[in-house]
C-alpha cells in the first residue's frame, strides 16, 4: 500500500475510525491506494502507525466473511507472512492490521524471475502457518457467482456458459491427485505483495481459507498476465525442482481464477455503486480465459495434471 494523500475523509468514514478504541486518539489519516471495493486508510495514532480496512456493503453477495477474514489475517500473522493484526470492530466493519513501511509490487515484480524465489518463500511461510477457519474452493466458489448472476439478471460475457464442460473437465483432472488443503490468501495479485526489500509481506486476506496452493501460484501468475515460462519458474521456485505435472495444476487453476473472477465482476458490475469500469475489468480476464480454453495446450494440461514426473 503506498500513501498517496492527506485529506478529511468525511464525517461518516471518521465516524467508523473513532469508534475503534485503538484508532480513538489519531493524529493523522491519510488514503492508501489499492482494493476495488474497500477503503484502506493510513492512521497514525500515539501508539503507532496502522491501516484501517474500512469494508464495503458489497461482502456479503461477494461471499466474504468478514469474521473469516479477522480470524485468518491473525493466523497469517502468526506465520510471519502477513502484518499483525491490532482490532477488529465487526459492527462497523473494520479491520486494523499494522502499517508496513514498503514498495508495493506491480505486476513486471511478479514476473522478475530473481523475485520468483522471494515470493515462492513467503508463500510457504503462509502455506504452513496454522489452518485458517474455512476453505476456499473456485470449483465451489464460481458456480455460486454463477447461480447469484442468473438469479439476478447480471450480464454474462459471451459464450460464457458453453465453457461448462471445460470446468468438468479440470475438475475432474484436478481430482486424479488431489493436494492437501493449506492456509492460502486465494487473492495473491501484485498489489497483495508489500516488498520491505529484506522481505516480503502478503497482505488482505477477504478471500483466504484453505486450498490448493497451486491455485495460490496460478492465480499470482494469471493475475500478473504471465507466459507459461513465468509460470514454470514461479513453481520451480516454491516446489525447489521443475515439474510438469504441477505447473499444469497451477496453470489449470489460473485458468479457473481468470473464469471465476470475471463473475466476480457481473455481480460488481449490476450490485456496485461504485464508480468504476468493473465490465472491462473482468473481460480481460474473460478474453484470457477463452483463449486457454480454445487453445491447443487445454487438452494436453489436463493430461499433464494426472501424470508424474
Amino acid at each position: 500500500m503506498v500513501q498517496v494523500s492527506s485529506y478529511d475523509v468525511g464525517t461518516a468514514l471518521l465516524e467508523r475510525v473513532r469508534s475503534v478504541p485503538a484508532l480513538a486518539g489519531h493524529t493523522a489519516i491519510s488514503d492508501l491506494s489499492g482494493g476495488l471495493t474497500n477503503r484502506n486508510l493510513k492512521v497514525t495514532t500515539p501508539e503507532g502507525v496502522y491501516v484501517a480496512r474500512l469494508s464495503s456493503p458489497e461482502s456479503a453477495l461477494l461471499a466474504i466473511d468478514r469474521v473469516n477474514e479477522h480470524a485468518n489475517s491473525r493466523a497469517a500473522a502468526e506465520s510471519g507472512a502477513a502484518p499483525r493484526v491490532i482490532a477488529f470492530a465487526p459492527e462497523v466493519s473494520v479491520l486494523v492490521v499494522d502499517f508496513i513501511e514498503a514498495t508495493t509490487w506491480g505486476n513486471a515484480d511478479v514476473l522478475l524471475p530473481a523475485n520468483a524465489p522471494r515470493v515462492a518463500d513467503v508463500c510457504r511461510q503462509l502455506h504452513a502457518g496454522p489452518r485458517f477457519v474455512n476453505d476456499f474452493d473456485m470449483l465451489e466458489l464460481q458456480p455460486q457467482y454463477l447461480g447469484l448472476c442468473l438469479q439476478r439478471g447480471f450480464r454474462l460475457p459471451d459464450r460464457y456458459l458453453d465453457f461448462a464442460p471445460h470446468v468438468k473437465a479440470i475438475k475432474a483432472a484436478l481430482g486424479v491427485r488431489p493436494m492437501p488443503t493449506v492456509p492460502c490468501n486465494n487473492d495473491l495479485l501484485a498489489a497483495n505483495v508489500l516488498d520491505a526489500g529484506h522481505r516480503l509481506w502478503l497482505i488482505d486476506y477477504e478471500y483466504s481459507g484453505n486450498n490448493d496452493p497451486f491455485f495460490e501460484i496460478g492465480n499470482l501468475w494469471s493475475e500478473a498476465a504471465g507466459t507459461p515460462e513465468d509460470l514454470e519458474r514461479l513453481v520451480a521456485a516454491y516446489v525447489g525442482h521443475p515439474s510438469t505435472a504441477l505447473t499444469a495444476r497451477a496453470r489449470l487453476w489460473g485458468l479457473m481464477s481468470k473464469y471465476g473472477w470475471t463473475l466476480w465482476a457481473s455481480i460488481q458490475r449490476g450490485a456496485s455503486a461504485l464508480d468504476f469500469d468493473f465490465w472491462s475489468w473482468g473481460m480481460e480476464k474473460y478474453d484470457r480465459a477463452v483463449a486457454e480454453f480454445d487453445g491447443a495446450d487445454f487438452g494436453r494440461l489436463l493430461e499433464e495434471v494426472r501424470s508424474t514426473d
